[in-house]
C-alpha cells in the first residue's frame, strides 16, 4: 500500500510539472496607432507635376494599315467552315439585308426567328472579321461599309422585302442597314421603295398592256390617213355622179 501511495504520488506530481510545448495564448487586440492622413498639398502639386506622360503619336493607331498576315500561316480550320457557310448563304439567296444588332432577350430573339421563318426568311448570325473577306471577293462588296458593328443577315431565296419590313417594324433593337435584292444594292429608303412596288407578275401584265396600248395606237394612226382619203375619194365620186344627172340606160333595154 505504501509502494502505491508512492506511485501515486510520483504520478501527480509529474502530471503537475508537465507542459505542452506549444502554447495559444490570446492577447488583447494592439492599439491603432496609424490613421489616414490626407496628403501635402505641396507634396500633391509636386507628383502632379514630376508625372510621366507619355508623348502621343503623330498618327492615331486605327488610322494605320493592319499588318499583313504572314504568308506562312496556315487558316484556321473552322474559320474556312464558316467563311464556306456565309459562300453559300448569299449563293442561294435573292434577299441579303444588312441589320444593326442591339442586345435583346433570348425570348425576344427565337420570337423574332419565328415571325421571319414563316415569310422564307432567316436569320443569320456571322462575325464581322468571317464576312468582310467574303464580301470582298464577290459582288456584295459594296456592303462592306455596313460591317462597322454587331450585323446580322435576313436572307431569303425569294424577294419578301414587305413582309421584311412588317416583322421589323415591331423590333426596334434590330435596323435596316441595306439589302441587296435580286443583285441590286438599295438603302433603307429604297428597300422601303421596293416594298411598295406591286408583285412582279402583275408589274409584267402592266407592262405588256402598255405595250399592246402603244402598238394599238400606231397602228390606228397609220390607218387613219388611208381611211380618211378613201372616205374623201368616196365623197367626190358621189358628188360627180350627183351632178351628171341620172345614168343613160345601157342599150337594148327600154325606157319604160
Amino acid at each position: 500500500a505504501a509502494k502505491m501511495a508512492a506511485l501515486g504520488g510520483g504520478g501527480t506530481r509529474w502530471r503537475r510539472a508537465w507542459l505542452p510545448a506549444l502554447q495559444l495564448l490570446r492577447r488583447g487586440s494592439k492599439a491603432v496607432t496609424r490613421h489616414w492622413k490626407a496628403m501635402h498639398l505641396q507634396r500633391q502639386k509636386l507628383l502632379a507635376v514630376t508625372e510621366y506622360l507619355p508623348p502621343r503619336p503623330a498618327v492615331p493607331p486605327r488610322c494605320l494599315p493592319r499588318p499583313a498576315a504572314a504568308e506562312g500561316r496556315e487558316e484556321d480550320g473552322y474559320a474556312r467552315v464558316l467563311r464556306r457557310q456565309v459562300e453559300e448563304t448569299l449563293r442561294g439567296s435573292r434577299m441579303v439585308a444588312v441589320c444593326q444588332f442591339n442586345s435583346m432577350a433570348d425570348e425576344d430573339v427565337a420570337a423574332l426567328r419565328h415571325f421571319l421563318r414563316r415569310h422564307n426568311i432567316h436569320v443569320k448570325f456571322f462575325l464581322n472579321e468571317v464576312v468582310r473577306p467574303v464580301l470582298a471577293q464577290s459582288k456584295y462588296r459594296n456592303l462592306l461599309p455596313l460591317f462597322v458593328c454587331r450585323n446580322i443577315l435576313l436572307v431569303s431565296p425569294e424577294t419578301r422585302a414587305r413582309e421584311m419590313l412588317r416583322v421589323l417594324k415591331g423590333v426596334p433593337q434590330v435596323n435596316l442597314l441595306g439589302a441587296c435584292i435580286d443583285d441590286t444594292i438599295l438603302s433603307r429608303q429604297g428597300v422601303e421603295n421596293f416594298a411598295r412596288l406591286p408583285p412582279l407578275e402583275v408589274s409584267q401584265g402592266q407592262t405588256v398592256a402598255a405595250l399592246s396600248l402603244l402598238s394599238s395606237q400606231t397602228s390606228s394612226l397609220l390607218q387613219q390617213g388611208p381611211a380618211h382619203l378613201t372616205a374623201l375619194l368616196d365623197q367626190h365620186i358621189r358628188r360627180l355622179r350627183e351632178a351628171a344627172g341620172p345614168a343613160e340606160p345601157p342599150p337594148g333595154q327600154s325606157t319604160g
